[in-house]
């Protein structure tokens, strides 16, 4: 029973230890409505289609 312990807390070590090194993460959840900062630029292009034929 140690054993898992001790592997769960070595696994969260370098969980949180891989997160802190890889830069710019965000933690905070999904973000919805003005304040979303990392929002991918959405691309309007006015492309008509035809009916399917």
């Amino acid at each position: 029973m140690w054993k898992i312990v001790v592997g769960f807390i070595a696994f969260a070590g370098v969980a949180l230890w891989l997160l802190s090194k890889g830069g710019d993460i965000d933690m905070g959840g999904e973000k919805h409505g003005a304040l979303q900062l990392n929002a991918p630029a959405v691309a309007t292009v006015g492309v008509a289609y035809g009916p399917a034929t």
